[in-house]
C-alpha cells in the first residue's frame, strides 16, 4: 500500500515538473518569436526609414563662397581685392572626448604635443592648448568655446591659409577643421579712404564704390553635398551627391591713376599742414574725355574701416560757394550772347553802388583802364556787375545751368551733394549781381567746378566726367557731350584766363608750360554759423596752348587767398602730370588779347 501511494506521488511530481518546463519553454518561445517579429520589423519594415535617417544625420550642404570682384586702377594696379582666408570651426562634442595620443617612436607621425612636451590635460582643454599658439588665442577661451553642446563653433574668423595649413598639421582632423572664406584688403589703406567705401560681414558694399558696384563685384556662391565622418570635419569619399561651382564677382576698373591719385592726396595732406587749412580736395580730370584720374582729399580714413564706411567723401559731399571762378561762366555768358566782347574798355571805379546795393573788390583801388579780358584777369567784381548790365536774370541762370550748376555729375556716387541753384524768381537786388562773381545763389562741389574750366579748354565742349572706366568688362557707355559755347568763344576765354595764370606766374607755375587758370575766394558758413570762414580755390588748365589736363584744388580757411595758396598746391600736380606723361612743352604765347586800355 505504502509503495503504491509513493509511487503516485513520484508520478505526480514528474507530471508538475515537466508541466512547469513546457510552460517556461512556451514563455520562452513566445518571447523569441515577439523578438523576432520585432528584428523582422526593425530590419524589414523600419531599415529603410533608419538608413534614411541615419544619412541625412551625416549629409551636409557646404557653402562655396564666391569671391568678390577687384577694384583696379586705370592702369589695372589693384585697389580693393579679396583674398583667400578660412573660418576655423570645431565640433565641441568630439572635442571633450579627445585625448592626446602621447609622442614616441611609434607614434611620432600622429601624437600630439606642444613645444615639444606633453599635452597636459584631456578633452576640450587639450583641444585649446594645442589651438592656442597657431590661432594666437587664450587656451582658456578656446577650451571654454569647445566646451558646450553640439557640433558646431566657431572659433576665428578671416584665418590666412598658412594659419589653416598649421592647424591641419594638428592631427585634430574631425574635431578642428576650416571653412573656406574670404577678406576684403585694400592694399594703399588711406588713399582712397571714403571713395573706396568698405562691405558689412556678409560681404556687401556698403558704402563708396563698393555700395555703388556691389551689383557688378558681387559673385553667387556655389555649393556641395555629401556625407560627413561622425566628428564633422571630413568628407566621406565616394559620398559626394551634388557640387555646384561658385561664380566669382567681376572686376571694376576706375578712370583714377593710382599714381596721380597718390601724389594728390600727399600734396593735398601737405597743403592743409602747410596752409593751417582745416581741409582740402583735389581733382585732375581729362580735359579731352572728362575721365576723372585724381579725386583726393586731405582726410586720413582707411578704406574698409568702420569710419570709412560711415562717411561720405569729401571731395563729392563737400560743397562751396566758387568765389571768382564763378566769373568764367558770366564772361563766357557774356561773350557767347554777343552783348560783350572780351576787348571791350572800361572805366571801373573803387566802388559801385546798383540799386542801391554797394560793389567793391578784394582790393583797393582807384579808377582802372580795364579790357573785358582785364576785368577777368584782375578779379574785379565791380567790373563783372558792369560788364553784366543788359545780361537778364534768364540768361545768368542759362548759363549757370549749362555750366552744370545745381545738377548731378552723372557719377551717382554715394553721397555726392550736386549743390544748390536757386531760381531767377527767388534773387534780390543784390543776389542778382554776386551770382555773377560766384557769391551767393548758388553752390558746388570741387567735381563741377573742375568741369566748368574743363568745358572751356575742351573748346567749349562739355564732356560728361566718368570715373568707372569699365563695369563688368564692358567699357561704360559715356553719355553725349553738349557745346555750352563756340569754339571762337573758348578760344577768347582761354587767352583771358591765361593772362589771370601769368599775374600769377611768381609762385604758381610750371616751367616750360602756359598755363589757363581762375583763382576764387568765398566766405562761408564758419563753426559759428555766421560768414566767418573763406574757401580758397583754384581752377587750371595746362598745358594752355594744348590742354589735357584740369586741375582744381580747394582749401577750408587756409592762410590766404586762392591764388597764394591753392594756386601753388596745384602747381605742384601740375607739374608732376607734366613729368608723368610726358606732355610736350608749350609753344611761345602770341597776340593775348589786351587787359588795359
Amino acid at each position: 500500500m505504502k509503495a503504491t501511494i509513493a509511487r503516485i506521488v513520484h508520478l505526480y511530481k514528474v507530471k508538475t515538473f515537466a508541466f512547469k518546463c513546457i510552460a517556461v519553454g512556451v514563455a520562452l518561445g513566445i518571447v523569441a518569436t515577439m523578438c523576432l517579429a520585432q528584428l523582422a520589423s526593425t530590419q524589414l519594415i523600419g531599415g529603410r526609414q533608419t538608413a534614411q535617417a541615419a544619412t541625412a544625420s551625416r549629409t551636409s550642404r557646404v557653402t562655396l563662397s564666391a569671391k568678390r570682384g577687384r577694384i583696379l586702377d586705370t592702369n589695372g594696379t589693384v585697389l580693393a581685392q579679396s583674398v583667400e582666408r578660412y573660418t576655423i570651426v570645431a565640433n565641441p562634442e568630439a572635442a571633450q572626448e579627445f585625448v592626446p595620443t602621447d609622442c614616441n617612436e611609434k607614434t611620432k607621425d600622429y601624437c600630439d604635443e606642444i613645444d615639444g612636451k606633453p599635452v597636459g590635460a584631456t578633452g576640450a582643454a587639450a583641444v585649446g592648448r594645442l589651438l592656442a599658439k597657431a590661432l594666437d588665442m587664450n587656451a582658456m577661451e578656446l577650451g571654454a568655446d569647445l566646451s558646450i553642446s553640439g557640433q558646431y563653433v566657431v572659433l576665428k574668423k578671416d584665418v590666412t591659409p598658412q594659419v589653416k595649413r598649421t592647424i591641419d598639421d594638428l592631427n585634430l582632423g574631425g574635431i578642428v577643421w576650416g571653412e573656406l572664406s574670404s577678406e576684403r584688403l585694400y592694399p594703399d589703406g588711406e588713399l582712397m579712404g571714403s571713395l573706396l567705401g568698405g562691405v558689412n560681414d556678409e560681404g556687401v558694399g556698403v558704402a563708396g564704390f563698393e555700395q555703388m558696384e556691389n551689383k557688378t563685384l558681387t559673385g553667387t556662391d556655389g555649393h556641395q553635398i555629401y556625407q560627413r565622418g561622425n566628428y564633422g570635419g571630413e568628407e566621406i569619399p565616394g559620398t559626394m551627391t551634388e557640387a555646384v561651382a561658385a561664380k566669382d564677382g567681376k572686376d571694376v576698373t576706375l578712370t583714377i591713376d593710382r599714381d596721380v591719385q597718390w601724389y594728390a592726396k600727399k600734396i593735398m595732406k601737405e597743403a592743409t599742414a602747410q596752409y593751417s587749412a582745416q581741409w582740402g580736395i583735389a581733382v585732375v580730370q581729362n580735359v579731352q574725355n572728362g575721365e576723372i584720374l585724381a579725386l583726393a582729399d586731405s582726410d586720413e580714413i582707411a578704406a574698409g574701416s568702420d569710419e570709412a564706411k560711415m562717411n561720405v567723401s569729401r571731395a563729392v559731399s563737400q560743397t562751396f560757394e566758387p568765389g571768382s571762378v564763378g566769373k568764367v561762366i558770366s564772361m563766357s555768358g557774356y561773350l557767347q550772347t554777343g552783348l560783350r566782347k572780351p576787348t571791350d574798355q572800361y572805366t571801373v571805379p573803387g566802388r559801385l553802388t546798383v540799386d542801391g546795393q554797394t560793389y567793391k573788390d578784394a582790393f583797393e583801388h582807384g579808377d582802372e583802364h580795364w579790357t573785358l579780358a582785364g576785368i577777368l584777369q584782375k578779379s574785379s567784381n565791380i567790373g563783372m556787375v558792369m560788364a553784366g548790365d543788359g545780361y537778364t536774370d534768364e540768361q545768368r541762370y542759362e548759363y549757370l545751368t549749362k555750366f552744370g550748376i545745381g545738377q548731378s555729375t552723372g557719377l551717382d556716387l554715394p553721397g555726392e551733394s550736386s549743390g544748390v541753384l536757386t531760381s531767377p524768381s527767388s534773387w534780390d537786388a543784390r543776389t542778382r549781381n554776386t551770382v555773377l562773381f560766384g557769391q551767393g545763389g548758388y553752390t558746388v562741389n570741387a567735381l563741377q567746378l573742375s568741369n566748368i574750366v574743363a568745358t572751356i579748354a575742351n573748346k567749349g565742349v562739355k564732356q560728361q566726367q566718368s570715373i568707372i572706366k569699365s563695369d563688368d568688362g564692358n567699357t561704360e557707355n559715356k553719355s553725349k557731350a553738349t557745346r555750352v559755347v563756340d569754339e571762337q568763344v573758348a578760344a577768347q576765354m582761354m587767352d583771358a584766363m591765361e593772362s589771370v595764370s601769368d599775374s600769377y606766374s611768381t609762385f604758381v607755375k610750371v616751367d616750360g608750360y602756359r598755363m589757363a587758370a581762375k583763382p576764387g575766394t568765398a566766405e562761408v558758413q564758419g563753426a559759428d554759423g555766421k560768414l566767418s570762414s573763406i574757401v580758397s580755390d583754384y581752377s587750371v588748365a595746362i598745358p594752355a596752348d594744348n590742354p589735357r589736363f584740369v586741375v582744381t584744388v580747394a582749401l577750408k580757411d587756409p592762410t590766404g587767398f586762392g591764388g597764394l595758396t591753392a594756386g601753388p598746391v596745384s602747381a605742384q600736380i601740375c607739374a608732376f602730370l607734366m613729368q608723368k606723361y610726358e606732355v610736350p612743352i608749350s609753344t611761345p604765347r602770341k597776340d593775348a588779347i589786351p587787359v588795359t586800355w
